[in-house]
């Protein structure tokens, strides 16, 4: 008797085995970095080909759900909706490093924390310079102050063999304080129309949702329905929906109690990170990149005061604040660069820094209301991000022949000197700044 053949579900869902392998590679930094960049380039390549009105309808297109008071467009809805999962990733994230990480002593973030705040302050003070110099609007100040994690890790990682591993921590914990800088941003600035009941609503959800976590209540039917309606009574309130994922991933504790193998944090961050990096950020940018790459739109770019802004803040700024605000920091106080890095790694990071994207795209939504404005800020976001990327690319593969040199040499004098290969290490880096 022969055994059935194993029919192909079309649409349905794959074996588990290979569905187990997909979420665990969407979270990892590098994969979920790598489909983003794919959904953007989906983007620019479908809004600027013959078939960009169908785009247009789709990105257009709105439907709502009239219980909650939402009536949005499918841009809306990504932007609104969906993103508020990376939110509430990035609020736990947030969470883990203020009370277990690098955040928690005030000794070991101080350098990278100073650097985020730099990082922020300059490209917004060089938009704003930029702009009122060339007599254009100041309202996107805050779009070239965000740095793309995603974005950030992915291309470090493609780089990385033999770069020190703290410097993708560094840049980690610089990512952790400007995803808060960014979150603060938009839930002061960008509100409007604000409804008090509505917000009422929204922080006595998140008082219960606080209560659950204390009582130690578990369940989803709990938390995924008090989710949802927090989320919409904080968008109907007038503030961006997704400080109400910020909110909540702030709340959920990180510290697993005696007799738990993982926190709460951590076990709803192993299951929604793949559905953020798989999902909800890459069709943000599938339906928020997706604008004309025209001779005409790339020359606004460089010819209007606000996109030129927006491209001297990431590029240029990100660097100056970065680099700058690392050295004064170490010459200045207390705090102190690790010593396996040298000054040019943390140019190179610098550089990488300048990669803004999903927040940057976000902002540049919030920020305009014109639509033509919008989408020429939006081409400059593309542009800096991709002339950050290429320039960090470019160092760092040099920083990274440098230290796979040293590697070499080290074996060599390790091995004639008959050390067993057991105890060598990768690198030992110098701690000479002059490298």
């Amino acid at each position: 008797m022969t055994s059935p053949r194993r029919r192909n579900v079309f649409l349905g869902l794959l074996p588990w085995p290979e569905r187990k392998v997909i979420t665990e590679a969407l979270r990892t930094e590098t994969v979920g970095g790598l489909v983003l960049l794919a959904a953007a380039l989906v983007a620019l390549v479908w809004a600027n080909s013959p078939w960009h009105t169908a785009y247009e309808q789709i990105r257009d297109f709105h439907f709502g759900i009239p219980a909650l008071g939402l009536d949005l467009s499918v841009e809306h809805w990504t932007a609104d909706g969906l993103l508020a999962v990376f939110f509430l990733v990035a609020g736990m994230e947030l969470k883990r490093e203020l009370v277990l990480g690098e955040l928690r002593t005030p000794a070991t973030a101080a350098l990278p924390a100073i650097a985020a705040l730099c990082g922020m302050a300059v490209p917004a003070a060089l938009y704003v310079l930029v702009a009122s110099t060339g007599g254009g609007s100041l309202d996107g100040w805050a779009v070239p102050m965000a740095t793309d994690i995603a974005f950030a890790l992915a291309v470090l990682a493609v780089i990385n063999t033999h770069l020190p591993a703290s410097l993708r921590a560094f840049l980690l914990t610089l990512a952790v304080v400007d995803d808060l800088g960014a979150i603060l941003i938009i839930a002061i600035f960008f509100t409007s129309d604000l409804n008090p009941w509505a917000l009422a609503g929204a922080f006595a959800g998140l008082a219960v949702f606080y209560l659950l976590q204390r009582l130690r209540v578990r369940g989803w039917w709990w938390y995924v329905p008090l989710g949802v309606a927090i989320w919409a009574l904080m968008y109907n309130g007038g503030v961006h929906a997704t400080v109400a994922g910020v909110a909540m991933g702030l709340i959920l504790r990180t510290t697993p109690d005696e007799g738990e193998e993982d926190s709460p944090a951590a076990r709803v961050s192993h299951r929604v990170h793949p559905f953020s990096a798989g999902v909800a950020v890459p069709l943000f940018a599938l339906f928020a990149a997706g604008v004309s790459v025209s001779g005409t739109a790339l020359e606004h770019v460089f010819t209007d005061p606000e996109p030129l802004a927006v491209f001297i803040g990431l590029v240029a700024g990100k660097i100056l604040g970065v680099f700058c605000g690392t050295y004064l920091a170490a010459r200045f106080t207390r705090a102190r660069l690790n010593a396996e890095l040298a000054w040019a790694d943390v140019f190179g990071l610098a550089v990488l820094a300048g990669i803004g994207f999903t927040v940057a795209l976000l902002l540049g939504e919030l920020s305009f209301t014109d639509h033509a404005q919008t989408e020429h800020v939006k081409a400059a976001v593309l542009v800096g991000s991709l002339t950050a990327a290429a320039l960090a690319a470019l160092f760092l593969r040099r920083r990274n022949r440098l230290y796979r040199r040293l590697c070499a040499e080290e074996d060599r004098d390790d091995n004639a000197d008959g050390i067993p290969d057991i105890y060598q290490v990768d690198i030992l880096p110098s701690t000479d700044t002059t490298r």
